[in-house]
């Protein structure tokens, strides 16, 4: 296994737990995927031809009125989640195809499903994951790639906290009060069924995917309402 992320302590101590537990090697990138340097290093790691599954997971958000978000924020969002992903994907895709084999994991969102006021450079970037993602999986698919697009919704795990999102206030909420909160586990377990499925799509929890059907036979700024009214009132905190 080959772990990437920003702090290095943290995936040292994984590499060590998953190398004791499970006896499997686990190498370890340090990179800061919002940089072209970070980026570039995975990039080159990736090209090495050895990599047979690649999970596209890195990511953040914001939450609060576009206009009073620190733009600079809003930015490193557009190059982690969707320019970061897309080098990786296309680093990784050469050598796989030249296999005719290999998986790509791309995570997104429910927030792909639909515009989302408060939080709408996350879910534009996520809505570009899911389409780009969708799109490779059939260019991919005569070469034996397989190329998926997980879709969760509020997973329990550090993001809200790194957003700035308060849960607390969110939990009642418009659309919220109805998506099911999964865990990380689930998570993985539907993304790797999917994929192993050959599925371009997958949408973890029967809730879930019914919201993201409605959602594409609601009237659009019923759903802009409803998505904003989840968000309302949130600011954006360091």
């Amino acid at each position: 296994m080959v772990l990437v992320a920003r702090r290095k302590d943290r995936l040292e101590a994984l590499a060590a737990t998953l190398s004791a537990v499970h006896g499997v090697g686990a190498e370890v990138i340090q990179a800061d995927l919002t940089s072209d340097g970070g980026v570039a290093r995975v990039e080159e790691r990736l090209r090495g031809g050895d990599i047979d599954l690649l999970v596209n997971n890195a990511g953040v958000g914001t939450v609060g009125e576009f206009a009073q978000l620190p733009l600079e924020r809003e930015l490193e969002q557009v190059d982690l989640n969707v320019r970061a992903l897309l080098r990786l994907t296309h680093a990784a895709l050469a050598s796989m195809i030249r296999r005719k084999r290999g998986v790509i994991i791309n995570v997104a969102s429910m927030a792909a499903f639909q515009p989302v006021p408060y939080n709408a450079t996350y879910a534009a970037t996520k809505a570009f994951v899911l389409n780009f993602s969708e799109a490779v999986h059939e260019e991919a698919k005569p070469h034996g790639v397989t190329v998926t697009c997980i879709c969760p919704g509020p997973v329990r795990t550090e993001f809200q906290q790194v957003a700035g999102i308060d849960g607390e206030r969110m939990g009642g909420r418009a659309l919220l009060r109805y998506m099911a909160r999964t865990n990380a586990h689930d998570v993985v377990e539907a993304a790797l069924l999917a994929a192993d499925s050959a599925r371009a799509i997958a949408i973890p929890g029967a809730v879930n995917a019914a919201i993201a059907e409605t959602a594409q036979a609601v009237p659009r700024f019923l759903v802009r309402r409803l998505a904003g009214a989840s968000f309302r009132g949130q600011a954006y905190r360091e």
